[in-house]
């Protein structure tokens, strides 16, 4: 969209089909683009006619992009953390590109102290993985989600399988350095949460949709994570607060049944909660169980009985055992009064 702009900047009128040989795009996702700038209040005019396209209208220029200094470290900082994170929603070029503009333009004295901050600066947490979804499907849903708009979309799921699918989608959820949408789905009338980086293509459709009362898309997709459909289906038992229990599983990975007495106490309240999660492999669970320092019972699967049981068998183990110099001291000390 960007790009469109620096064209139509450039002067005179654009025709479609050049248009979309520079970008690189479809006649139809150029009129998407221009719809787009539209909403921005960018006036692009439509030329009709043998020559017609696309322009600018007369004597319109772009403001002037003026930052301070705490807006220039804070734009800087915001696409270091953002590419660092896996959330920027096009290659990492985009960002570095985007970052080297504003250095451009800034004084020598405040770029020279902002590439020290930059420069000095150390994650404790490792980069993101470089899983994003293409800008237009973004935006494109975006749009969707603003309006009320049933969405089409060409899905390509972990296994491979490929569908095309109606969606009226709820809203956008970044999570732990991916994008998500959830919806519903019209034709099952069930609810779907999909990763934005496996979508080739979302095209917005006719008509308009009602989202449910009271909706938090970001609790939704957490929900969905925690039930996708893994190997091992895990029912615990836990006694405890709901803090404590989150605090070792996340809504993200499980689902915690509370009480019916639990909406008329305090969330400090101990009780016994049913806790659900599905998990690809067991080993993890056991030491999570052991950090979480509360009471459980098993529910299901047997396996993880086991587990739990060999893990126990190995704490008690190291529990007893003691140094290799203070063993070496007792078996010469017991030799000695042998003697």
């Amino acid at each position: 969209m960007l790009t469109l702009l620096e064209l139509l900047q450039s002067g005179g009128t654009r025709t479609m089909a050049e248009l979309a040989d520079r970008l690189g795009v479809d006649e139809r996702t150029v009129r998407r683009y221009v719809d787009h700038l539209v909403d921005l209040d960018v006036p692009v005019e439509s030329v009709r006619g043998r020559y017609g396209g696309y322009r600018l209208a007369p004597g319109y220029r772009l403001p002037p992009l003026m930052l301070s200094d705490d807006e220039a470290l804070a734009v800087l900082l915001g696409l270091v953390a953002g590419r660092r994170s896996g959330l920027v929603t096009t290659m990492g070029a985009a960002s570095e590109t985007a970052a080297a503009k504003i250095r451009r333009v800034l004084p020598g004295r405040l770029a020279r102290r902002l590439d020290t901050v930059i420069e000095s600066l150390a994650f404790t947490a490792p980069p993101g993985e470089s899983v994003t979804p293409e800008t237009a499907v973004l935006l494109s849903i975006a749009d969707a989600v603003r309006h009320h708009r049933p969405i089409s979309i060409r899905y390509t799921a972990a296994d491979g399988r490929r569908s095309e699918r109606t969606l009226h989608p709820y809203g956008l959820v970044a999570h732990s350095g991916r994008w998500y949408v959830t919806g519903a789905d019209p034709k099952i009338g069930e609810e779907r949460t999909f990763r934005l980086d496996r979508i080739a293509d979302a095209r917005t459709l006719p008509g308009s949709f009602e989202p449910p009362a009271g909706l938090d898309p970001a609790q939704r997709v957490l929900s969905a994570l925690a039930k996708a459909p893994y190997r091992h289906e895990v029912v615990l038992l836990i006694q405890g607060t709901v803090e404590q229990i989150r605090a070792r599983l996340p809504a993200s990975v499980a689902t915690v049944e509370e009480p019916a007495s639990a909406h008329d106490t305090d969330r400090d309240t101990e009780g016994w909660f049913r806790v659900e999660l599905r998990a690809e492999r067991l080993d993890w669970l056991p030491p999570v169980l052991a950090s979480l320092d509360r009471p459980f019972v098993i529910e299901r699967p047997d396996e993880l009985r086991g587990l739990v049981a060999a893990l126990a068998d190995r704490l008690a183990a190291s529990a007893h055992r003691v140094p290799p110099a203070r063993a070496q001291l007792s078996r010469e000390a017991e030799g000695f009064h042998q003697r």
